[in-house]
């Protein structure tokens, strides 16, 4: 990991992991429950896992995905938990119950991120292969709407004030993409569903995985495929382009509301 400062100019101190839980094969997304109790993993092994946060036990396992699940996220009531798979499909889980309550399909693999909307009403669905991003409705778990965003749809940020979308487009539908791709960043309402910006990556570019500044101003995203970061200006969509190390990939902003990283989907606790 290399911490930088807000500049992109020094290299921070190396951080070690406070605790370490046994997960099993290599974990992609990582979520807690809004309440903190709570913390989901998915990744290789086709799975969500659940920990109780206090004591680091595993309370429960969540099967059903046919390939590597790639995001997962809560409800804002913590009450349902849904998962993102590389086999094409969106699952629902019951937290409580431990139970899958619905799944739904898409036509082309594979769906890379999901979220909630700030009010819990309609989730967005990223499909690297689609382009674009699916809009579910939560109660009946049906497709409402599909907004076409751009090559390589992966990441999904919201705005620091809830009222807008921040959807990277990683230039490439391939997950072992090319420098200088067709990279940019739509920005969608929340209200309307609509994209009000879009944001092409100057000269091309991979805007991959990242997060918002705790102030709003700046949307940081890691550029995969061009050993850069890009620090977008919200207001404007100005990027600065931050040269890296190779291939960087998860990415997330300090300081947060939250007091640890989660890493590859920039969340925090």
């Amino acid at each position: 990991m290399e911490p930088y400062d807000g500049k992109g100019t020094g290299l921070l101190e190396r951080t070690k992991a406070k605790h370490e839980w046994g997960i099993g094969l290599l974990a992609i997304s990582v979520a807690f429950s809004p309440d903190g109790k709570i913390l989901a993993a998915g990744g290789y092994d086709r799975m969500v896992k659940l920990w109780d946060v206090t004591s680091g036990k595993q309370i429960g396992t969540l099967q059903g995905h046919g390939a590597v699940v790639f995001s997962i996220a809560f409800s804002p009531d913590g009450k349902t938990l849904a998962s993102a798979s590389a086999d094409g499909t969106v699952k629902l889980w019951n937290v409580g119950e431990k139970q899958e309550t619905s799944t739904l399909k898409s036509d082309v693999a594979s769906v890379l991120s999901v979220r909630f909307s700030p009010d819990g009403k309609t989730f967005f669905v990223a499909d690297m292969k689609a382009n674009g991003v699916f809009v579910i409705d939560g109660d009946s778990f049906k497709e409402i709407g599909f907004i076409p965003t751009g090559v390589g749809t992966h990441g999904l940020y919201p705005s620091r004030d809830g009222t807008r979308l921040y959807i990277a487009n990683r230039g490439s539908n391939q997950i072992r993409g090319k420098p200088h791709g067709k990279g940019s960043v739509s920005v969608v309402d929340f209200a309307t569903r609509r994209i009000v910006a879009t944001w092409p990556i100057p000269g091309g570019g991979s805007p991959d995985m990242g997060n918002v500044s705790v102030d709003g101003k700046v949307l940081w995203l890691s550029g995969r495929y061009d050993n850069v970061v890009y620090a977008i200006d919200t207001t404007s969509g100005e990027v600065r382009s931050i040269p890296v190390g190779k291939e960087p990939h998860g990415l997330t902003v300090w300081p947060q509301p939250g007091r640890y990283s989660l890493g590859h989907t920039g969340n925090m606790r």
